[in-house]
């Protein structure tokens, strides 16, 4: 089956291609049910080779790069890694692609979406499948342009245009870290695939300048593509998007390519543990700046994108504490529930005629009983509460944790108590109490179609029960995927001494209880209390003003970088511009100038010529004799 592995990028590629070549003939159902159909094939074929991938396996599909001593081909990597990631990809976005239908099947563009949507597929699936740091590179690149089109997909409204700017911008600025550590491995091991780096690269010492080096070039990369601080700011802003496209982004595409990055580059990283604290210290910070701004967000599918960036900090927690196996399954809870809440925030959205805050919400539940119940599931599950899957990959992350360093673990548990009171608040105000929105609104509120239901349905059994992927000996498990994954996993030993299971019981307890106080509260403010947030322009207390405002990051960086550079376009370049006018001009009038005076020598008078020539043959007499 490894033959025909290639099939699984080819196909949402054909989709895209039929759907972009023949758009202007082709119904936006159904150019849903073909991308739809493609990326399901590429499910199939990856599930198949689920059952027979327990080794690396290279595909190689011919040559690409060869000058000098760069040596590039096109080659996929088979391995646990890569094919549970393409699970993830292709699973999760079958569903969000038959949600899709229901949900753009109005919208004027709707081919090109799917186009859009499909493109979005191929780059990622290359990104994962590829055997060599460029074609990852290549994916990583692709994922980035289709982000910039799908976030600015709706492009008559310039905020969203400004959104998809936003993040192509902010991902260059990574990307060129991530090109500088490529550069930097091929100088020091004359390759750029996976097989030639990792081997070599483990007979270096731990902390290796080289490695070191290497490793925060690669995360620089990481930072920008999976939303971390400094530059996460993009990705709340993503969500301008159709909401399909926001699950994409931030459940099984854009986002989860830096933590696949680094996993994939354990080795390196597992022989840099400077790099290493940088990450817990990034993960750390990031997973509560984040949580904290949801606490008074407003718009639904903005609270959401802080969850998410706050949970990729989660993610980069476990990397830096080299805990690879456990990320990815994170990763792909995750990729459940986050998937599953942003596709209900859509049916919320569609039902309510595009109305996204919160506070024109309430009441839902009985207008909308399907929606309601799968946001339910999904909010359990990203709280941590057993026995939803959350709870499984959140509990380890914050085991290992505690392993590593007590504060860490407490500075873990507060974003969970933070995520737990800003979900709930936000199920709490979307779907209990009375309606709060307009007369139209309220006769109008219905649930979605079953082309959007079903999808959401599926996403809540994963939600429930994807904890099962890992089981923890604890609970009786045997921990399968950090097993299955163990062959790309090199630097990650089986079987490794953790804590007793009397102090991961009173772990979990603690954790346990602080979540109980937080759904307790929340439900006590908003639901018992019927609280609602303040409406926009009165005046809030300064904490709160200041995290409502998202800390003003995104004003002191229009300060510092904006600002700056729109002075200098407007300025600088405008004297440069005017400059170049000048010259290119003036040499104009020079040459017309001088061709007034210097065509008189051109009068037709012999008797002038004669003259010229005499004083001619003087001037070479009189050089000839004094400078030669």
């Amino acid at each position: 089956m490894t033959s025909y592995s290639w099939l699984i990028p080819i196909f949402p590629l054909l989709g895209f291609t039929i759907n972009a070549l023949w758009k202007k003939n082709i119904e936006g159902k159904t150019a849903g049910t073909i991308a739809s159909a493609t990326v399901l094939a590429s499910f199939l074929i990856t599930l198949a080779l689920f059952f027979q991938t327990s080794s690396p396996t290279t595909v190689q599909l011919g040559s690409w790069i060869s000058a000098g001593k760069l040596i590039v081909p096109f080659e996929l990597l088979i391995d646990p890694l890569s094919v549970t990631m393409m699970l993830i990809v292709t699973g999760v976005g079958f569903l969000i692609h038959i949600y899709s239908i229901g949900y753009m099947h109005e919208d004027e563009n709707c081919t090109t979406f799917f186009s859009y949507m499909n493109l979005f597929m191929f780059s990622m699936l290359v990104l994962v499948m590829g055997a060599n740091y460029v074609m990852m590179f290549i994916g990583w690149e692709g994922v980035g342009l289709c982000s910039y089109l799908l976030i600015g997909f709706w492009f008559k409204n310039n905020s969203y245009n400004n959104a998809g700017r936003k993040a192509f911008i902010m991902n260059r600025i990574g990307d060129l870290g991530f090109l500088l550590g490529i550069f930097l491995l091929f100088s020091t091991f004359g390759s750029t695939s996976f097989a030639d780096i990792f081997p070599a690269a483990g007979k270096l010492t731990s902390g290796d300048t080289t490695l070191t080096l290497a490793t925060i070039f690669l995360l620089i990369g990481a930072l920008g593509k999976s939303a971390q601080i400094p530059l996460y700011t993009w990705l709340p802003d993503a969500m301008a998007g159709p909401t399909p496209v926001s699950a994409l982004i931030h459940a099984a595409t854009m986002v989860t390519a830096g933590i696949y990055m680094i996993v994939r580059s354990n080795v390196l990283y597992s022989l840099a543990p400077l790099t290493s604290n940088i990450i817990v210290v990034i993960g750390t910070c990031t997973a509560l700046f984040a949580a904290s701004i949801g606490l008074f967000q407003n718009d639904i599918k903005k609270v959401l994108a802080y969850s998410t960036v706050s949970q990729l900090g989660y993610m980069f927690l476990a990397l830096g504490l080299s805990a690879y196996s456990t990320a990815i399954f994170h990763v792909a809870t995750h990729a459940f529930f986050k998937a599953l809440l942003f596709l209900c925030a859509g049916s919320v959205i569609h039902a309510l005629h595009g109305e996204q805050d919160i506070r024109n919400m309430g009441g839902l539940k009985k207008h909308t009983p399907i929606t309601y119940i799968t946001f339910l599931i999904a909010t359990l599950a990203i709280s941590g509460i057993p026995p939803f899957s959350g709870f499984f990959s959140k509990d380890e992350i914050l085991a290992k944790a505690y392993e590593f360093s007590p504060i860490v673990w407490g500075l873990g548990i507060l974003a969970a108590a933070m995520t737990t009171f800003y979900m709930f608040r936000l199920l709490f105000l979307t779907f209990f109490g009375s309606f709060r929105g307009t007369e139209h609104q309220a006769k109008h509120l219905h649930e979605s179609p079953k082309v959007m239901t079903v999808p959401l349905m599926v996403l809540a059994v994963l939600s429930a029960i994807g904890g099962a992927l890992n089981l923890p000996a604890i609970v009786g498990g045997s921990s399968s995927l950090e097993h299955y994954l163990h062959p790309s996993i090199l630097s990650q030993k089986l079987g490794e001494e953790g804590l007793s299971h009397s102090t991961e019981y009173a772990l979990i307890g603690a954790s346990l209880l602080v979540i109980a106080l937080m759904l307790s509260l929340a439900y006590t403010k908003f639901v018992k209390k019927q609280q609602i947030p303040q409406a926009d322009g009165v005046e809030l207390p300064t904490v709160q003003r200041v995290i409502y405002n998202k800390y003003y990051i995104d004003e002191i960086y229009g300060a510092l970088f904006v600002q700056p550079y729109n002075f200098i376009s407007k300025y600088g370049l405008t004297a440069f511009e005017s400059l170049v006018d000048w010259t290119a001009e003036g040499c104009g009038d020079l040459w017309l100038w001088s061709s007034k005076y210097l065509r008189r020598l051109q009068n037709g008078n012999t008797s002038f010529y004669l003259f010229a020539m005499i004083l001619a043959v003087i001037f070479i007499i009189f050089f000839n004799n004094y400078f030669m």
